[in-house]
């Protein structure tokens, strides 16, 4: 009996003796300066590493929590998480620096790297390089976006990427009108004209000044014969024609640059002190 106690303990005596035989685990950060991580961590940014970024400042901030370079980690984890495809986790960072430093020089970059989060959200990497219909993406993601540049422009008006937030605030805007526009040909398709015709009025009083006004009209005049609205239709028709005549349904489509992001940071020099 003590043999077969003695052989069944024998393994873990095997086991314990070859774990002693192995080289510890070197830690090569160990004695590494704050400056040593953030410099290092600003080299894997700058090679496309995202991943190993991300673990450079986050182990600089655990180790030198106090110190502008923990602070200065904070935001630029952020953006690690954002070029690295991970929109929750960079809205999260961002929204944490924002709330631990309130009135950081930098805090503006925060509220916009969140708009610009979810202003690529819905983008796919083929989408990234061949034009597609943005209209047709996730209108939630696309409204989160608006309300962030918005709050952006509304808490830094003089910031120095508000003119670039504005921007594409009317962009964003054009595209939940056209949004609208293809749920309403949608229902049209389906012969759901009060459906369809509800968007179009959607599209008429919510986003006044947008080019999707003139398909709003144009749809709302079909929609409203199909119903037997005959009144109705010959006022959608009749307020489509004055304004074509006067020409206020002729807006430009407004475009934006996704790499703006990219040479601002580079501008403002966000990953230097």
């Amino acid at each position: 009996m003590n043999i077969l106690r003695n052989l069944g303990i024998l393994p873990v005596l095997l086991l314990l003796s070859a774990c002693s035989l192995l080289p510890e685990q070197i830690d090569e950060t160990k004695d590494w300066s704050a400056q040593k991580f953030y410099k290092e961590a600003s080299a894997a940014m700058a090679e496309g590493d995202y991943e190993q970024a991300v673990k450079y400042y986050e182990t600089l901030e655990s180790r030198y929590p106090f110190g502008q370079y923990a602070i200065q980690s904070q935001l630029d984890v952020a953006y690690a998480f954002y070029k690295d495809g991970k929109p929750e986790a960079a809205i999260a960072a961002a929204n944490r620096f924002i709330k631990l430093h309130p009135r950081n020089a930098h805090v503006d970059y925060a509220y916009y790297l969140k708009g610009l989060v979810n202003f690529n959200r819905n983008l796919g990497f083929i989408q990234r390089f061949i034009p597609t219909d943005t209209s047709q993406r996730d209108p939630v993601a696309t409204l989160n976006s608006f309300n962030d540049f918005a709050e952006l422009a509304r808490r830094f008006p003089e910031s120095e990427y508000s003119t670039d937030a504005r921007q594409r605030m009317v962009y964003l805007r054009n595209n939940l009108a056209m949004n609208e526009i293809h749920v309403a040909r949608y229902y049209m398709k389906r012969e759901a004209y009060l459906a369809a015709a509800n968007r179009c009025v959607t599209v008429i009083e919510k986003y006044q000044r947008t080019p999707s006004v003139k398909d709003a009209l144009e749809i709302l005049t079909v929609a409203y014969e199909k119903l037997g609205m005959n009144d109705l239709s010959a006022d959608a028709r009749r307020v489509l024609a004055d304004n074509q005549a006067k020409g206020t349904l002729e807006i430009p489509e407004v475009e934006v640059e996704d790499s703006f992001g990219r040479r601002v940071w580079d501008y403002l020099e966000l990953d230097k002190n």
